[in-house]
């Protein structure tokens, strides 16, 4: 490991100086083409740490690369269950608090697809309760098993290389927390050139939601590389990745879009500061058993 140690600085720049450059890129495409091909270019992004990795020849061994059962079971269902759920609840609580916000008519589609979206469903066969099943059915069963071999390649950066190093070299409690830090500021330039996750239309934009991207990113972090230290297997956090990715579609769809832009800093998907509570509690709740287990 501590060899692997001097590989962190080298792995930091190969790593940013790809994702950024892909990031400026996919704002333009996000612009200048489609958003579709953005969305494109930013798959790609995830695999920017995978490269990090080996650029900065850190290497891939030791990173557990046999998906494990045995002993590990516990490490699975936290990595597929605890997304749901803590996102699940986040919705709830957000709702609760604003219950004006939470809508059944399917505005949300009709302001993504036109004013007939509904009705087009209806002509395939398809109800909009119907329609809600279908997307929540699937990001909650196949979509985080497909989004696991994407996410994949940011797992092996940051829980594969990354956290351990930082974990070594600063303690577990800080290695984590900067860790975490790290991993949200990779993603700064997405949200500055083109509002990633919070839009553009809320007081103190970009910063603000820079910072609190940091408060999501954190928190995830800390449950992912606690499956990753149960299991010893980097297919685990990538699953739990996957799910996060793909559970934090359900809110939105349920969501009005009328709403104040500025709201999205306060949720209904987890990376917002109100819906992400229970993420932020469960994750410090991790950080405790996992520094008592030291």
């Amino acid at each position: 490991m501590t060899e692997k140690k001097s590989k962190i600085l080298p792995y930091l720049l190969w790593t940013f100086l790809i994702a950024w450059m892909l990031e400026g890129a996919a704002a333009w495409l996000f612009y200048h083409v489609s958003p579709q091909a953005g969305q494109l270019m930013m798959i790609a992004l995830m695999f920017a740490p995978f490269a990090g990795v080996l650029l900065s020849r850190a290497g891939l061994k030791d990173m557990g690369w046999a998906p494990k059962w045995k002993g590990c079971v516990s490490a699975w269902v936290v990595a597929w269950l605890s997304p749901i759920l803590l996102t699940a609840l986040g919705a709830l609580l957000y709702f609760a608090v604003f219950p004006s916000h939470f809508d059944l008519t399917g505005e949300y589609i009709r302001a993504a697809a036109g004013d007939d979206a509904i009705a087009q469903l209806e002509a395939q066969g398809l109800t909009y309760p119907l329609y809600l099943a279908i997307n929540v059915a699937s990001s909650l069963l196949y979509a985080p098993v497909i989004n696991t071999f994407v996410a994949l390649g940011e797992e092996v950066g940051w829980r594969g290389f990354l956290y351990p190093r930082l974990k070594e070299k600063l303690g577990y409690v800080k290695g984590l927390l900067l860790g975490g830090v790290i991993w949200g500021v990779w993603h700064w330039p997405l949200i500055w050139l083109i509002g990633y996750e919070y839009g553009t239309g809320y007081p103190g934009f970009p910063v603000v939601g820079m910072l609190l991207f940091c408060l999501f990113t954190i928190p995830i972090g800390i449950l992912a590389d606690w499956v990753y230290e149960k299991s010893h297997c980097i297919w685990v956090p990538s699953l739990l990745h996957g799910c996060i990715n793909a559970v934090a579609t359900i809110p939105p769809i349920l969501c009005v879009v009328s709403r104040p832009s500025y709201m999205s800093l306060l949720g209904p998907v987890p990376n917002g500061l109100l819906a992400g509570l229970p993420l932020i509690l469960f994750a410090v709740l991790m950080l405790l058993l996992g520094k008592r287990g030291k």
